[in-house]
């Protein structure tokens, strides 16, 4: 009988890869029913399998002298699944093999079974000193080239090999809370816990959190949250809130959480028919170069997003009144989509190292850049601008 996590895990791992699912809504879904002990299993099997992908793949075709890309669906995520566990966990070897086997066979592959077989019993005997043997770098530490290439570009090969390893972790538990809880951390309000009570707390990196707070916004103001779904920055804003959002779903489901101070519209706020903000948060999409950590299936799907940044950076300025400030953030670690951005804008930069000088960007100080492997929380560039 295979068990309950390994079939869950195999399931999200092949609706990642054959579907281009997400790998957390892929989850909810397999492990629906499954207690906290199953459910834990499963999610730390299918998202270290999403997560290492590259190195489980050189390794299977390593030592099973065939390209990954041609093996049937249930049998790459057989292998895939099998391998992360032989590599990366202390699971009995009998059991993954005799799992991966059962996982061929269930999808109705007879014919598949004995070479699944066959290369789980290789990569048994020969995975973990394979992938240990590999030179240090992305196919080591399962990245694309790109993400590597632009991390050595932006801060040198020796970061861009911490960073790769910092985002290989699972990542700090970290809450917003109006009261102490766990443990306090150097942003106020932000707490790292062991675990979430979702009545006292919402869950939000403290880089996220930071953000926010860098927006100083105070009662009396008008401002403008540019791309505000989900609502945790909106939420953390004082003043007379406008909460931009393009897609009606996650629309609908901020109004449902916001407090009265927030009006929540529905539209795209490079076609807003509102101006006369005394300040903006353009808290944009991106590549999510920062938040890997948090998102296995992301690196595969990342795609850096400049020409679109730069066009809701304008838009909140062009809504802003003349000497307004407009805070921009995005949760990457690119100079493409982040000092570039702000280059090309044209806005005056507002320093911020005086108020939060450990989160200094390391070439432009006026900036702030939190780094994975040195802040132990999300990647974040935050700059805050004043309008001409």
């Amino acid at each position: 009988m295979i068990a309950p996590a390994r079939r869950a895990a195999y399931d999200v791992v092949r609706r990642v890869f054959e579907e281009d699912a997400y790998a957390d809504r892929a989850l909810d879904t397999a492990v629906a029913g499954f207690d906290q002990r199953d459910r834990a299993l499963a999610q730390r099997l299918a998202y270290g399998t999403v997560q290492r992908a590259r190195t489980l793949d050189f390794g299977i075709e390593q030592l099973a002298k065939r390209p990954v890309r041609k093996l049937d669906g249930p049998v790459k995520a057989s292998l895939r699944l099998g391998a992360y566990q032989l590599a990366f966990t202390d699971q009995a070897e009998h059991a993954v093999v005799d799992d991966a086997v059962e996982l061929v066979r269930a999808a109705r592959l007879e014919r598949a079974v004995p070479f699944t077989n066959a290369v789980m019993r290789r990569l048994a005997h020969g995975l973990r000193g394979l992938v240990a043997s590999l030179p240090e770098g992305p196919v080591k530490e399962s990245y694309p080239d790109w993400i590597a290439e632009t991390w050595a570009r932006d801060f040198g090969s020796e970061t861009a090999l911490a960073l790769m390893r910092a985002q290989n972790d699972p990542p700090a538990l970290e809450v917003r809370a109006a009261e102490p809880v766990g443990y306090p951390t150097d942003v106020p309000g932000a707490y790292q816990v062991d675990a979430v009570d979702i009545s006292r707390m919402r869950p939000m990196s403290r880089a996220s959190q930071l953000a926010a707070l860098v927006v100083g916004a105070r009662d009396g103001e008008r401002v403008l949250d540019t791309c505000a779904a989900p609502g945790g920055k909106t939420i953390m804003l004082a003043g007379e809130v406008t909460a931009v959002e393009i897609h009606p779903g996650r629309a609908e489901a901020l109004a449902r959480n916001v407090g009265p101070n927030v009006r929540v519209v529905n539209a795209d706020v490079r076609e807003l028919a509102e101006s006369g903000f005394d300040r903006a948060l353009v808290d944009a999409p991106c590549s999510g170069l920062g938040v890997l950590a948090r998102r296995p299936d992301l690196r595969w799907r990342a795609r850096p997003l400049p020409e679109l940044q730069l066009e809701l950076l304008q838009a909140a300025a062009e809504r802003t009144v003349r000497g307004g400030t407009i805070v921009y953030s995005v949760c990457t670690l690119n100079a493409d989509e982040n000092e570039a951005v702000v280059d090309a804008s044209g806005l005056q930069a507002v320093p911020l190292t005086g108020e939060w000088p450990q989160y200094a960007h390391p070439t432009r100080p006026e900036f702030l850049l939190t780094m994975p492997h040195r802040d132990r929380t999300s990647g974040f560039f935050i700059a805050r601008l004043r309008n001409p």
